[in-house]
């Protein structure tokens, strides 16, 4: 199933088919045909949608959707999360709606980094019912009515500091498809070293919906894009605003902080430790060039990589095909190579990273930045986001 994985993958962000395997090019007659089925279906639940047949649930409080076109990589919790702080700052405690995809991997790592912060996080597929759910148990207040202004400003008087049980926010986590619920506000992540790869729907390519639904968004952000030329950078917001020339964009990147070793999650060890040293990189996220490309940036001497599909589970096997490459790195460099992973990587399985013993293995920790661009900067995104909320 992995190496299928990796086959598809490829043929998705191939630019010339004739480059292909012979095995990939005998695969693309089905993936194509899947892809026109994958296209007639989500017409038809469009459609649905548009004639009424499917109702959409609107929420007693605002609704920020962070999604994306294209499958993994896109920043979407990074960027869930940054909202997530810059709403608690304000005063608002918002609820983060997941899907808990793939063992919760990504939840469990909000609620790492949210810790302590009022922020609550409801995971399941129905994200209605899971609000209602939180509504009913910490209650709600909407933060553009009158009601909301005056209970700051009352808890400013009482306690020097916001109550913050009720939920005045509600943040969706990979939302942009999840049409079943109304949003107040779209915003579409776009992999800056992927783009749209060959612009072809799932599975013949990594298109969820076509690119024309960047009409929907409110904003759009461009994340990894300190990895990415200047040129690069104008083209894909060239093409974003072909489509719809209104719409702010935004860059991002992921700047590392700090690592923490497997086994001691409470461990800081600091970025300066892997200078000079050789890495492996074990990921199975849905951005692995950029997670390789970051630790280049920190002086490694050499960086290796072991690349698995998004959201895969380690297995014992996967353990001994590390193995063999920490010992073939070892006998090359006469060096004990370090393996660095992902938390998404982390939170999915601690344990069994706990079996590459005794090699160390560091967690790389990152927080999204946005980095400052034609006037587009952290602080006008945050202005967008206080617009949405203020009172109406």
């Amino acid at each position: 199933m992995e190496k299928l994985r990796r086959l598809v993958n490829e043929i998705a962000y191939a630019q010339d088919h004739a480059k292909l395997s012979p095995l990939q090019s005998s695969i693309i007659p089905l993936l194509s045909f899947a892809s026109s089925v994958y296209s007639f279906t989500l017409s038809l639940r469009r459609s649905l949608y548009h004639f009424g047949f499917f109702s959409k649930h609107r929420l007693a409080v605002p609704v920020i959707s962070v999604g994306n076109l294209t499958w993994g990589g896109n920043g979407k919790t990074p960027m869930v999360e940054f909202i997530a702080h810059s709403l608690a700052d304000s005063g608002i405690s918002p609820l983060i709606l997941t899907r808990g995809y793939a063992g919760g991997d990504e939840a469990r790592m909000l609620q790492r980094h949210l810790l302590g912060r009022p922020v609550k996080i409801g995971v399941g597929a129905n994200r209605a019912a899971t609000a209602a759910s939180f509504f009913e148990k910490y209650g709600y207040v909407d933060p553009r009515s009158c009601k909301f202004y005056e209970r700051i400003s009352i808890d400013e008087k009482v306690g020097g500091h916001l109550k913050s049980e009720q939920i005045g926010a509600v943040i969706l986590d990979d939302g942009m498809q999840h049409w079943s619920l109304s949003r107040d506000l779209e915003i579409v992540m776009v992999n800056g070293l992927m783009r749209w790869g060959n612009r072809q729907l799932l599975p013949l390519g990594p298109l969820r919906e076509p690119l024309m639904a960047l009409r929907r968004a409110d904003v759009a952000v461009v994340h990894h894009a300190d990895l990415v030329s200047e040129q690069n950078l104008k083209d894909i917001e060239s093409e974003i605003r072909e489509i719809k020339n209104s719409l702010p964009v935004f860059f991002t990147r992921m700047a590392p902080s700090c690592f923490f070793e497997v086994g001691n999650v409470n461990s800081e060890v600091p970025l300066r430790t892997v200078c000079n040293a050789v890495l492996l990189c074990v990921s199975a996220i849905g951005s692995a060039d950029a997670f390789a490309q970051g630790l280049e940036k920190l002086g490694a001497c050499h960086v290796d990589r072991l690349d698995f599909s998004d959201h895969h589970l380690f297995q014992a096997k996967d353990i001994e095909m590390i193995r063999k490459k920490l010992g073939e790195l070892e006998a090359k460099f006469n060096s004990k190579p370090i393996i660095v992973v992902t938390e998404k990587d982390y939170d999915r399985d601690s344990e069994i990273l706990k079996l590459l013993h005794p090699f160390k293995v560091l967690v790389l920790c990152s927080k999204l930045q946005i980095i400052p661009h034609r006037g587009c900067c952290e602080y006008s995104f945050k202005k967008l986001l206080k617009e949405l909320l203020e009172v109406k």
